[in-house]
């Protein structure tokens, strides 16, 4: 098998073939070092209260995957559970939430919808002032909400599926997908020469529609920068994690004492990684609404990652027209969270060559055949 993408999803798979299948001769290839795309440039917030049953099963799994995964892998995650508020500023953004509290429950996954007194409660650092243009007016409250450092997650994988016997190349960039006269894909050229493979898997997020191109494979695919940006380390006080669903911002303390914010995707599509200033002062301005003693810290690194953005907000996952060729993609803003249980069906489907139930519903021929899985509403703040 050869992977192509050494990010987390990449990683976990090769893992995952190893350790639950005893496929050791994989070979993962990351044209830079590993974790240098969307697994080292995302914000590392995990949670499972999406709108959908196909993707509350599904995230739920990978926190499922993740609470476990220090022990597994003998690797410190610094997994760090925070709870998760999104805010609700309009009386059509609360019935957003209440649906989605009632979905997440009728599946047992921990959410619930609450107001004001309990998220001052809750969060007391919060502005509920109704002297704002967005008054906050409920939240959807899911306790399980975490945060976990991603490079952990990248090198715990990377160092599992090693200690297995797959092997991991670095700096190695992949030119073209091999196909014999049948049209089936039979392994990939590099910047090092040809590779043979019975399987290949592209899982390059933001990348993906040179990988897909190479292949002959059509996608809905577009690609759109997403900006974030760290305070100063400061002591803690922000123990909760805060999105905005109207604002389109989220902030969160990291284990360092930065505040770590981000808002949505920019409107425009590039494959550029050019930070810009209108991003800090609009998710400032917003991010301020919500905690205002952010004010008087600087801001030390700002950063910029590549979405690979789907019309239904869901990832694309599975086989495609050519065969032996497997795509792990259309992660948009929201693949971090789902890096663990992406590898263990990944995995699966490449071994025993039978689709996961999990991962059937993100098939790329759902597309045509209509049969979307609308996640815009729990998905569309960028987080």
């Amino acid at each position: 098998v050869v992977i192509i993408g050494g990010g987390a999803t990449g990683l976990g798979t090769a893992y995952y073939l190893a350790k639950n299948h005893g496929v050791k001769s994989v070979a993962v290839l990351e044209q830079n070092y590993i974790g240098a795309g969307g697994s080292g440039r995302n914000t590392t917030i995990i949670r499972s209260n999406y709108r959908t049953p196909e993707g509350v099963r599904f995230y739920e799994r990978s926190m499922e995957l993740y609470r476990g995964l220090g022990a597994e892998l003998d690797f410190n995650m610094m997994l760090s559970n925070h709870g998760h508020f999104t805010l609700a500023h309009t009386d059509s953004s609360v019935r957003v939430q209440r649906e989605r509290a009632e979905t997440n429950q009728l599946l047992g996954v921990d959410s619930r919808l609450i107001f004001r007194d309990e998220i001052a409660e809750l969060c007391p650092e919060l502005n509920l002032s109704k002297d704002v243009p967005y008054p906050i007016q409920a939240a959807l409250y899911h306790p399980p909400g975490s945060v976990l450092r991603h490079d952990a997650v990248v090198w715990g994988y990377a160092t599992g599926a090693y200690h297995h016997g797959v092997s991991i190349h670095q700096g190695v960039r992949v030119t073209g997908i091999r196909k014999d006269e049948h049209g089936r894909c039979v392994g990939v050229d590099t910047s090092e020469g040809p590779i043979d493979a019975g399987a290949v898997v592209s899982a390059v997020a933001g990348w993906t529609t040179q990988i897909t191109d190479m292949a002959g494979v059509q996608t809905p695919i577009t690609n759109h920068p997403l900006q974030a940006y760290v305070t100063e380390a400061v002591k803690p006080m922000l123990h909760k994690i805060i999105v905005s669903a109207n604002l389109h911002v989220y902030v969160s303390q990291t284990d360092r004492g930065e505040f770590l914010i981000g808002a949505e995707i920019e409107p425009y599509t590039t494959y550029s990684l050019r930070s810009t200033f209108t991003f800090v002062e609009h998710a400032s301005a917003n991010a301020l609404d919500l905690l205002p003693f952010l004010a008087r810290l600087k801001i030390m690194r700002q950063w910029t990652g590549y979405c690979d953005m789907t019309p239904d907000y869901s990832p694309i996952m599975g086989e495609t027209e050519v065969e032996n060729f497997y795509l792990d993609s259309g992660w948009g803003t929201w693949g971090f969270k789902a890096s663990a249980v992406c590898g263990e069906t990944m995995a699966e489907l490449v071994a025993t060559r039978k689709v996961p139930e999990l991962i059937a519903p993100f098939r790329l021929s759902r597309f045509a055949e209509e049969r979307l899985v609308p996640e815009k509403a729990a998905a569309s703040v960028s987080h």
